[in-house]
């Protein structure tokens, strides 16, 4: 697809409107497909960081702002920006993929609608909410237990799914009453400004939300910003344990998703044939740039060949093609950076003596940065490719021998993101499920549900988004303790 007209704008969504930058640089993006300029816009500074932060910090103690609304009046803003979002949703996804190079009919699915329904979710959610209790205290009196906005947050979003991922942050904060500062990834940028007219549309009021895209100083320079209360932050664990770091010397909290390298576990009872769409979901979603995926596939030694087969039939039989082609599976890496990245490690792959089963090649596309869909055979665990995170379309198929063996394989990572096991017995599926240390896992399945808190454990990440534990993430907790009849109780 060529873009006839740049997306440009000169301008920063700060204060609840446009404002002039504070610095003359520029974010240029280019297709993923094409690598042509498709749009561009001001790089932010710390100085735009500043004025985000003091807009977002206003809005806050405003003693008639957002944070004092009642819980039935955010809930409808919040609809409201859902119902703005709608009819914007091809333009969106329009965007997201020319930028990224997700395929349209993905982004169609989850950049243009996932994000209104965490909106509608947590509005609901939050209608049902008690923000606060009185408990009767063990020395006597009544104790006031209250739930109250944590504060302003920092949110920095990643490229791969730029506003389903701004979404777990944006509605479970909004229906806490926090004001936020998000920083969106520079590969992804021109969607937010489709998201700032929306957010303009449905009347949210001003400094409630403000965003500034910038680079890794920008993200650093927010992380430590002294008006800032939380950080959320999607990324990589190198990233991530940097702010970890940084958030732990302020004694800031902060909610990490990180890297994935999780486990797809093929017990001998299964019948992968007939789930290849389901199969597809759980370990090669967006082109293979997703946290969550399955990229170390489990098989019995039994029936390793017949999974070979399957999954290699399946690479090669998807479309490969420019992202807004609707019959695209598998598009574009988003960056010529990532391009180079994955195509290193299906070399280091092969040097460490993996059999390529599919793909392992160039696509042939003149153009565009893309990779082709590749199987690795004879994979042993303590091969990179199967110890690092890839990000991209590159499946390593390791053999076991039995059903604890598989367990241990699965649990021998660094990471525990995501997972899933196939079997045609759903109860001996989910005593499999059990036993691996992931902080979620399907069963002849992956996707991920707004109802069920997601995040990792061990160099996946710290806490958890969706779900009401979302919620309780935006959320600080104040006790007041109050006397019997108002008189004053002794020391015990």
């Amino acid at each position: 697809m060529s873009t006839q007209t740049l997306i440009e704008s000169n301008e920063l969504f700060i204060g609840g409107g446009w404002v002039s930058p504070q610095g003359s640089d520029r974010i240029d993006v280019f297709s993923a497909s094409t690598e042509e300029l498709i749009g561009s816009v001001p790089d932010g500074t710390n100085a735009d960081i500043d004025a985000a932060a003091t807009a977002a910090r206003n809005a806050l103690q405003d003693p008639q702002g957002w944070s004092s609304w009642s819980v039935d009046e955010r809930a409808s803003a919040m609809e409201r920006l859902a119902d703005a979002m709608d009819k914007r949703s091809e333009e969106m996804t329009t965007r997201i993929s020319m930028q990224n190079g997700m395929p349209i009919a993905i982004a169609q699915q989850l950049e243009g609608v996932f994000p209104q329904v965490l909106l509608r979710y947590y509005a609901g959610l939050v209608r049902g909410t008690d923000f606060e209790e009185e408990r009767a205290g063990l020395l006597g009196g009544t104790i006031i237990v209250k739930k109250q906005p944590i504060g302003v947050v920092g949110a920095i979003v990643p490229w791969n799914f730029p506003q389903a991922l701004a979404a777990f942050k944006l509605a479970p904060l909004l229906a806490a009453g926090c004001t936020v500062v998000m920083k969106p990834s520079p590969e992804t940028v021109l969607d937010s400004l489709t998201l700032a007219e929306a957010i303009i549309e449905a009347g949210i009021p001003d400094g409630v939300i403000n965003i500034v895209p910038g680079g890794r100083e920008v993200g650093a320079y927010l992380v430590e910003h002294p008006q800032i209360d939380k950080v959320a932050f999607t990324g990589s664990t190198p990233a991530g344990r940097k702010i970890a770091a940084r958030c732990g010397e302020l004694l800031r909290p902060v909610t990490l998703e990180l890297g994935g390298k999780s486990a797809a576990i093929v017990l001998d009872d299964a019948d992968i044939a007939s789930s290849v769409e389901n199969l597809f979901s759980a370990t090669l979603l967006n082109n293979g740039q997703t946290c969550f995926l399955g990229t170390r596939v489990l098989a019995p030694r039994s029936k390793y060949d017949e999974v070979l087969a399957v999954f290699g039939g399946l690479a090669d039989a998807l479309t490969v093609g420019d992202s807004m082609d609707p019959a695209t599976q598998i598009g574009p890496m988003a960056s010529k950076r990532q391009q180079e990245r994955v195509e290193g490690y299906i070399a280091k792959g092969k040097s460490e003596g993996a059999r390529v089963v599919a793909g392992g090649r160039p696509t042939g596309q003149e153009q565009g940065w893309f990779v082709q869909p590749t199987i690795f055979a004879d994979v042993e665990n303590s091969h990179t490719i199967a110890q690092e995170e890839i990000f991209g379309p590159v499946l390593s198929v390791i053999p076991y021998d039995n059903d604890e063996q598989a367990i241990a394989i699965a649990n021998d990572s660094e990471f525990g993101l995501g997972g899933s096991v196939w079997t045609g017995d759903a109860e001996r599926g989910e005593a499999m499920a059990r036993r691996v240390q992931t902080g979620s896992i399907g069963i002849n399945h992956y996707m991920i549900d707004p109802a069920a808190p997601f995040g990792g454990v061990k160099q996946s990440g710290l806490g958890k988004e969706l779900g009401p534990e979302g919620l309780q993430a935006y959320l600080s907790t104040q006790s007041i303790y109050k006397t019997q009849g108002g008189a004053g109780a002794g020391a015990p």
